[in-house]
């Protein structure tokens, strides 16, 4: 009989193990969907602005950018996210991690100089901050926690290394959205960058790198001996005012960076490297977090380059904190086995008002995908995608049920995911090897997909569209979309038309 870790281990690919409360309560979730949808309609036609148990962008009738732009004080047209966190600040106190003993020889274990370091920079959090600088030299380090406050500074020729030490990766407890650990049941090992609870944090330097050499960590999985869920590179829970710029990231043990419960973050200028067989390595996943800006992103990665998620089945559901207001813009890699962007497959806290545009993809499995599945109840909503350009990418455009992944057994098989006003323009593919393929999930029907200006090249002439339980509207989309696209009435929810 097979046991659960196995089963686990096969589906933990792409993605999987892959504030303010939510707008949907666990027990609404579990309503049916068809219900949801008739909701959402009778809203839409009156015109309502004020909240409502979906998100206000839907009743708005506008695209995701602006609203985005709207709420955070940043114009749509700007294509900067400047306004998420500004110039990063001139810190008071500046020291050297030499001056707490460092030692930069590849060799020598300095976990507990940089937790030192932080635990005495943090008395000037209230009275102008403080800056570490890390220089020139290759840093081995444990996992170490953040200050509010607070600047990481890596020097041109500055490498800090993952200690290869499990021991000094400690083990903190599952997230709340999770119930347990991604991959594994119980608590889950510490990011090497840790920070929990903090205000005005930035981790940037002269393109320095974090290596997490997940060597160690890849060869557990691959092996089935890992005992607990890996450590991300860097993961920042509960703060706000994050930025992340001006780094090489590369081998982290699991998903590189990952805000949870965030707001105000961005990631910016950043190089993240895996090996593209590495398991999970995703590059950027913003997780049940509000106002994130993710710009001028170069990914190489074993999973999906940028995944937006917001909990797992009934524990996302109970918590209902969404994500919303994300913008990725300017993001180039590939990905062999997963996408360039996806949203979920955990997404049971609902996603909305998601912005994706100027994505370049090649080598990879999918270009922009939608993932989600029976039991994650939530909803996907607002979602605005434009100005793609993929090169032998397997399946363009992919929307997908089935991940067939769950927590435990509490999972609940009637929350049915619902999704909602997803518009796709100006996407060119070359050399593509399949049509789209857009399943969604009986019972709870995929609506409001909009398309114009959709081109995929080089696909044989027998390859065809896929699609199940979805319906919307087309233009200008070669070659011709299945039928569930050719829905005059669901161009009314197109922004374009």
């Amino acid at each position: 009989m097979q046991s659960k870790m196995d089963f686990l281990d096969k589906q933990n690919i792409c993605g999987g193990g892959g504030g303010g409360g939510g707008v949907i309560t666990g027990k609404f979730s579990s309503w049916s969907p068809l219900l949801l949808l008739v909701t959402l309609v009778a809203l839409l036609s009156f015109q309502i602005t004020t909240r409502t148990l979906y998100p206000p962008v839907l009743i708005s009738g506008q695209p995701a950018a602006a609203v985005a732009g709207e709420e955070s004080g940043i114009s749509a047209g700007s294509r900067s996210c400047a306004g998420f966190y500004g110039s990063p600040p001139a810190r008071k106190v500046v020291m050297s991690i030499e001056e707490f003993g460092g030692v930069g020889d590849g060799k020598t274990s300095n976990t507990e100089t940089f937790r030192e370091a932080v635990r005495y920079m943090q008395r000037f959090g209230e009275s102008g901050g403080s800056q570490l600088n890390v220089p020139k030299g290759r840093w081995v380090t444990g996992s170490f926690n953040l200050t509010s406050h607070f600047t990481l500074f890596l020097e041109e020729g500055a490498v800090l290394l993952g200690s290869q030490v499990p021991e000094e990766w400690p083990i903190i407890e599952p997230l709340p959205s999770y119930g347990r650990g991604r991959e594994r049941l119980g608590g889950r090992h510490i990011s090497l960058i840790h920070g929990d609870g903090l205000t005005d944090v930035v981790i940037t330097g002269h393109n320095g790198t974090i290596d997490g050499q997940g060597k160690m960590w890849w060869d557990l999985w691959w092996n089935r001996t890992l005992e607990y869920t890996r450590g991300h590179l860097i993961e920042l829970m509960n703060s706000n005012s994050i930025l992340i710029s001006n780094l090489t990231l590369r081998d982290s043990p699991f998903w590189t960076i990952h805000p949870i419960y965030c707001s105000n973050v961005v990631v910016r200028d950043m190089t993240i490297l895996a090996p593209l067989n590495a398991p999970n390595t995703d590059g950027i996943d913003p997780d049940s977090c509000t106002n994130v800006c993710i710009e001028d992103c170069y990914i190489e990665s074993g999973d999906d380059l940028v995944a937006v998620k917001s909990g797992w089945d009934q524990y996302g559901i109970k918590m209902a904190r969404p994500s919303s207001n994300i913008i990725v813009r300017r993001v180039s890699g590939t990905t062999p086995t997963c996408s360039g962007v996806g949203i979920g497959s955990e997404m049971s806290g609902g996603i909305f008002n998601v912005t994706i545009e100027d994505l370049n993809v090649w080598n990879s499995a999918a270009g922009v995908r939608i993932k989600t599945d029976k039991g994650r109840g939530g909803y996907i909503a607002n979602i605005t995608i434009s100005n793609i350009t993929m090169n032998r990418v397997k399946v363009p455009i992919r929307f997908s049920r089935g991940s067939n992944d769950h927590p435990d057994d509490g999972w609940d098989p009637k929350a049915l995911p619902v999704v909602m006003g997803v518009s796709i323009s100006n996407v060119v593919s070359y050399n593509s090897t399949k049509a789209p393929v857009l399943m969604g999930i009986e019972d709870a029907p995929f609506g409001g997909i909009c398309m114009k200006n959709v081109s995929l090249l080089g696909l044989v002439s027998s390859a065809s569209w896929h699609c199940e339980y979805v319906s919307g509207f087309a233009d200008e989309v070669f070659p011709v979309p299945c039928p569930q696209l050719q829905d005059n009435f669901s161009s009314s929810w197109c922004s374009y038309s």
